[in-house]
């Protein structure tokens, strides 16, 4: 890494599924990290495991929505970790009837799709400004691509994502700082999600990765400085279809497809 200092990768949502996978990925290229998940989510097992691979991991255990935790952990990173790489990984959604959710469900899918990596990015780029060169990567969804019913608020968040990586890289062009934004598809990276995923069936499938290489293709994509990562080829040519069908055509299917997860009768088509 260039430079004398030595310089941290920081990852939230480290524990489990993908920012699990990000964490071990970082230490078997040599690089230490800083992971951040919530309290008793298995965070430990995740240090133990990166330490054995001969990098240096600081664990911090926080609640990234209670605002002053959050604001307790910036400082602290700033004033004792120089980093080089910020990974926003934490999220998180569900599918549910939109009528049916409560605000805490609601107000929980907002701010740790959308406050939490805006915050964070704005209180750590100072640091990442110090580096000599420097990677900011937000985890968007192939859902930013389609408005879906029975979702609703969960893939506009991730359309937040995509766009706010997408004008920040802009912004930040000329200071040595690449952003890039990867919009994974599926991943069975818990039971519940697995479960959702096989009620979809066929459509479930289509473009499923393990979180895994996922994170293999989004940290060789970002270090590569690639605006947009869209993991496997299936990723891909979805991507592409989900931009060419027309929206009102779109948002259909999606819903249609979705809506297995709850076992909804499907929306007559006219």
């Amino acid at each position: 890494m260039a430079g004398e200092e030595r310089r941290y990768a920081l990852v939230t949502g480290a524990s489990q599924g993908l920012g699990r996978c990000y964490a071990l990925e970082l230490a078997r290229c040599g690089i230490d990290t800083v992971l951040v998940s919530l309290p008793d989510s298995g965070l430990n097992e995740v240090v133990i495991e990166s330490r054995r691979l001969g990098v240096r991991c600081i664990p911090f255990e926080i609640d990234l929505c209670d605002e002053e935790a959050l604001s307790v952990l910036c400082r602290d990173v700033n004033a004792g970790y120089p980093l080089f790489m910020l990974i926003n990984n934490a999220g998180t959604g569900g599918t549910r009837r939109f009528a049916s959710c409560t605000s805490d469900y609601l107000d929980r899918i907002l701010h740790l799709n959308v406050s939490v990596p805006t915050l964070l990015t704005f209180y750590l780029l100072p640091n990442l400004q110090r580096a000599p060169e420097a990677f900011i990567l937000n985890v968007a969804s192939m859902a930013a691509f389609s408005p879906t019913g029975f979702k609703t608020v969960y893939p506009a968040t991730k359309r937040f994502v995509l766009q706010f990586s997408l004008g920040l890289r802009e912004e930040l062009r000329g200071a040595k700082i690449a952003v890039s934004v990867v919009t994974p598809g599926p991943m069975k990276t818990n039971g519940e999600v697995t479960g959702r995923i096989e009620r979809q069936k066929f459509f479930g499938r289509l473009g499923l990765l393990s979180p895994e290489k996922v994170a293999r293709i989004s940290l060789r994509g970002l270090l590569r400085r690639k605006a947009v990562i869209l993991p496997g080829w299936s990723n891909r040519i979805n991507g592409l279809l989900l931009l060419l069908i027309p929206i009102f055509i779109r948002i259909r299917l999606m819903s249609r497809v979705v809506a297995r997860e709850l076992d909804v009768p499907p929306v007559p088509t006219r």
